[in-house]
């Protein structure tokens, strides 16, 4: 049994820098078309000269694949409409993160008041720049993402024509609260559409496991389930595939996120096939991001096969989800 994926898009994904940069990108260019980049690097993508220089870079660490990397800069205060109408040629999007909720993210304003920034959201709407927002306040971690919700409404209301998407969704109330608005679409990551709280830290604590927004409980799980496999063309597919090292996993202050691109398409199509809905994994993984974004990204077709797989125990000093366990489907070709 074999299937075939055109273009494939994972559009959410850390590539970080320098030797890990070389390290990873390879993986993601290798079986997926194109991918949106985060800017969370140290110091973080804030202007052009950032956007092309980082870019650029990963170019060279994809090695000749044919892989289109989607750029997003830091939100910050400094941007206004004549420096985003210049980014708007190199970026595909604007990303925020709510101050110290995850890697490198302290560089953003510290809370969402709209007479300090409201003239950025104002040029973002009219030059058409999606806003990928990291949903989460600084509560207790497992309301975080529920805790956002009444900003996230006042920004989908008072800024209609903007298109906002929810990163990472990983309750109930975010599945529910994309569907309410036309302006609002999401992302779902595959490792919070396979585990919940429990596999993190039932009996001993799994580090690799261990991601930001944090696995939440079986009934989040399936209400992110159920969103994906009605056909939805609110949701897409992004992985958030964040490598850290064995050294920064393994020890006493473990570092957030999982580790998912070079196996992820795998899962994806165990799990769409163990819920019959193989049909309607391009709409999730493929076409709901190019209608989103109104993007064109390079045709690659990815073929698999029902062949059992056994995931490796590390990528270099970078351990992948669900490492050393066998996934039942195989690409074809590497």
């Amino acid at each position: 049994m074999y299937i075939e994926i055109n273009s494939p898009l994972d559009m959410h994904l850390h590539l970080r820098d320098g030797a890990m940069l070389n390290l990873v990108a390879p993986l993601s260019a290798r079986h997926f078309s194109a991918g949106l980049i985060m800017p969370n690097l140290v110091p973080p993508i804030r202007t052009i000269d950032d956007v092309v220089s980082y870019k650029k870079r990963i170019i060279r660490a994809i090695q000749n694949e044919k892989f289109t990397p989607y750029m997003t800069v830091f939100f910050h205060e400094q941007l206004d409409f004549n420096t985003l109408q210049a980014l708007k040629k190199e970026i595909l999007a604007v990303k925020m993160y709510p101050d110290w909720v995850t890697t490198n993210s302290a560089w953003w304003v510290k809370t969402v008041d709209l007479a300090k920034i409201w003239h950025i959201f104002e040029a973002m709407q009219t030059l058409e720049i999606p806003l990928c927002i990291h949903w989460e306040t600084n509560d207790f971690v497992m309301d975080r993402e529920k805790n956002f919700i009444p900003i996230y409404e006042m920004l989908v209301k008072t800024y209609p024509k903007l298109k906002i998407i929810m990163e990472h969704i990983t309750t109930k109330e975010s599945a529910d609260f994309v569907e309410k608005y036309d302006n609002v679409y999401a992302t779902i990551t595959l490792h919070h559409l396979m585990i919940t709280l429990d596999d993190v830290v039932w009996w001993l604590l799994q580090p690799h496991l261990f991601c930001k927004p944090i696995a939440k409980r079986p009934e989040d799980r399936q209400a992110l389930l159920n969103l994906v496999l009605k056909w939805s063309k609110k949701v897409m597919f992004w992985s958030d595939s964040a490598p850290h090292p064995i050294t920064k996993k393994e020890t006493k202050y473990c570092s957030a996120w999982v580790f998912t691109a070079p196996i992820a398409i795998q899962f994806l199509v165990e799990l769409f096939e163990k819920h019959n809905a193989i049909e309607k994994l391009w709409l999730f993984l493929c076409q709901n991001a190019k209608d989103i974004y109104k993007i064109n990204p390079p045709e690659k077709i990815v073929r698999l096969e029902k062949k059992e797989y056994m995931i490796p125990e590390r990528y270099y000093d970078v351990v992948p989800f669900k490492h050393e366990q066998i996934v039942s489907w195989s690409f074809t070709h590497w």
